[in-house]
């Protein structure tokens, strides 16, 4: 089986390419997909980093830090390859953040510091109405795939930038979705206000509040838009990717929350009827695999679903997705994230579904907006 294992490996090592990255919850910064192609990897680990350090402008201070990171770019060369065996039907590879030691990148890009186990689903549920589930007939009647992009309800990939803000993409993703829905109109909103504006705290838990780069949940944003006034459009309140005063003007508004529900976790099939029926949806995941994913239907072998540390937007969903160690064709998510368009399918990430594969279904809701005065 070992040697197996270790065949497998070899041909499909040269899938993978570069990309990336994230994280109460938090960050990322630009992935940038190699253009060297397969051939890239077959090169020594130093041609290798000095390509990297080239392609993302790397600056370091002295040889001996040069040395150290080489050193730490060869250690994840080795668990991208670990990535790559234990998640077949993805391609991962280098990304920007191949300089980084698991420490480091842990410290820097992941963060949901409600911890593990029941503590998200406690702070989401408790904190959120559930959802009215869908009847059984209306769950037959879903269609085998569906994607709100061809609707038109979601903007383009946006890049947040090394700040720990993804739960505010993930929040105002789910807003301009539902504004859609209501409206018509697809509009850009503002990021930037809820990471200078909105330190609510979780109605269950108080120490769990949002803050801006440093983290946050969505359900606690839909609180803080509902008391607030509204959400401003990108292009009056721009994102800067780092915290600032305040500036949120209700009288700018151009989209009002009326109210939030949390989708129950455990059940996929009422989450599609939800996503069908509500629009895109926020939801949590553990972003393990996605540090260096590059493309390809996601079904990790081993990923650990009760730890939540990244904040997307689900934006639709697949029937036959390959997947050659889950026996053949697996249904997929279709997730839109917040590390810009260079990483994995053009900002996009596509992901077994019907199992809960890294929690996707834990930390799962939804929202509608009212009519602005």
């Amino acid at each position: 089986m070992a040697s197996q294992l270790a065949v497998l490996l070899i041909l499909l090592l040269p899938l993978a390419g570069a990309s990336t990255d994230d994280g109460f919850i938090r960050q990322v910064t630009d992935g940038r997909r190699s253009r060297a192609g397969a051939g890239a990897l077959g090169l020594l680990p130093e041609a290798q980093f000095a390509a990297f350090v080239r392609r993302h402008g790397r600056r370091y201070s002295g040889p001996e830090e040069y040395a150290r990171r080489l050193r730490v770019f060869a250690a994840n060369l080795a668990r991208a390859a670990a990535h790559q065996a234990l998640d077949p039907t993805a391609r991962h590879g280098v990304t920007p953040f191949s300089d980084l030691t698991r420490e480091e990148f842990e410290a820097r890009l992941t963060g949901v510091r409600a911890g593990a186990g029941g503590d998200v689903q406690r702070l989401v549920m408790s904190g959120a109405p559930a959802a009215p589930p869908a009847s059984q007939e209306e769950v037959s009647r879903l269609p085998a795939s569906f994607d709100w992009r061809d609707k038109g309800a979601v903007t383009g990939v946006k890049m947040q930038g090394a700040c720990g803000s993804c739960w505010a993409f993930s929040t105002t993703g789910a807003v301009e979705g539902a504004n859609f829905l209501a409206t018509g109109k697809l509009l850009e909103l503002s990021e930037q206000q809820l990471v200078d504006c909105d330190h609510t705290c979780s109605a269950v838990a108080q120490n769990e509040c949002n803050n801006g780069c440093a983290g946050g949940l969505m359900t606690n944003a839909y609180a803080y838009l509902m008391k607030s006034g509204g959400l401003m459009e990108q292009r009056a309140y721009p994102y800067t990717g780092a915290p600032g005063p305040c500036r949120f003007d209700p009288a700018k508004a151009a989209v009002r929350v009326a109210n939030f529900t949390a989708v129950p976790a455990g059940d996929e099939a009422q989450i599609r009827a939800a996503l069908v029926r509500r629009g895109p949806l926020a939801v949590g995941l553990n972003a393990a695999f996605m540090q260096t994913y590059v493309g390809g239907v996601s079904c990790p072998l081993l990923c650990p679903r009760a730890w939540v540390n990244h904040g997307v937007l689900l934006v639709g969903y697949g029937a036959r997705g390959f997947a050659a160690l889950r026996l053949g064709y697996r249904p997929y998510w279709i997730i839109k994230n917040s590390w810009g368009e260079r990483w994995g399918e053009q900002g996009y990430y596509r992901l077994c579904r019907g199992s809960n594969v890294c929690g996707v279904d834990s930390m799962v809701s939804a929202v509608a907006v009212a009519p602005v005065p």
